[in-house]
């Protein structure tokens, strides 16, 4: 079965406030056409390999592009983000009514509970476990009711680096079991978490510069990886570990704090028998 990914137009993207570290200072930097091409480069490469599927996008909701953020999926199941930044709480309308209308049943999560999605909900690829961040933007307190509505082991990972506020900008579970990672951005108790389930041959730990250049922030689809820019030993160890690296550019979505995994959302998440 092909992966199915849902992505959504950049028309209204902007960068006009600050969220997160690596907006601060771009204000009104965008190159809105270069945007668009770039987007449009990430669907096409996607597209060889998953079926992408798109949704509308909505005036003065720029951040409606990173999908990711819509919610996470598990089976026919979703639960839709309630996003901490307020600027962007008016996109949840929008994400909950394309999970009911693509049929998907939908856990309404009590509205003082922060929960960004896929942004910091993420399933392993080699065991029937959820990763699911908190310490800026996921709350632990979401975490009980993730695991109780997708009936899955979940395991707690907390962020220390507002740099890195959602678990896939620093975390990417790959193909067979492997792990891309960037372990600064956690604390050593969640770093003692990923070190007892993934063993060293499956790690692909990611440095400072690569991880600044939002590598782990990563589309896998089989044995492709999709991503912004990667160094000659991260390709090399990537390779190494049976992938197929692919790099563009994503320049504009960087300015936002994002990069090809925050532009999509995998919909397709067999359920563990």
């Amino acid at each position: 079965m092909r992966d199915k990914i849902l992505m959504c137009p950049p028309d209204y993207f902007t960068v006009d406030y600050v969220i997160n570290p690596w907006m601060a200072g771009q204000e009104g930097s965008l190159d809105i056409s270069l945007a668009k091409k770039q987007w449009l480069e990430l669907r096409d490469a996607i597209a060889e390999y998953a079926d992408v599927v798109e949704m509308k996008p909505q005036p003065d909701l720029p951040d409606m592009v990173f999908t990711a953020n819509a919610g996470a999926v598990y089976g026919n199941k979703a639960i839709a983000s309630h996003f901490m930044p307020l600027e962007r709480r008016p996109e949840e309308q929008h994400f909950k009514s394309w999970f009911r209308e693509n049929g998907f049943e939908l856990l309404d999560l009590h509205e003082k509970i922060g929960f960004e999605g896929a942004g910091d909900c993420l399933r392993d690829r080699g065991g029937p476990w959820l990763w699911t961040g908190y310490g800026f933007r996921t709350e632990i307190e979401a975490h009980k009711e993730i695991q109780k509505f997708f009936d899955l082991e979940l395991i707690s990972i907390k962020l220390v680096d507002s740099r890195f506020y959602h678990i896939d900008t620093c975390f990417c579970p790959l193909t067979d079991g492997f792990l891309m990672y960037h372990p600064p951005a956690f604390d050593y108790d969640s770093r003692i978490a990923i070190e007892s389930r993934i063993p060293p041959h499956k790690r692909i730990v990611v440095d400072t510069m690569d991880a600044g250049n939002f590598a782990c922030n990563a589309v896998n689809v089989g044995d492709m990886v999709f991503l912004n820019q990667a160094s000659d030993p991260l390709k090399a160890r990537l390779m190494l570990a049976g992938f197929r690296v692919r790099e563009i550019d994503l320049s504009e979505f960087l300015k936002a704090g994002g990069s090809a995994k925050c532009l999509t959302l995998k919909l397709i998440e067999p359920v563990v028998e």
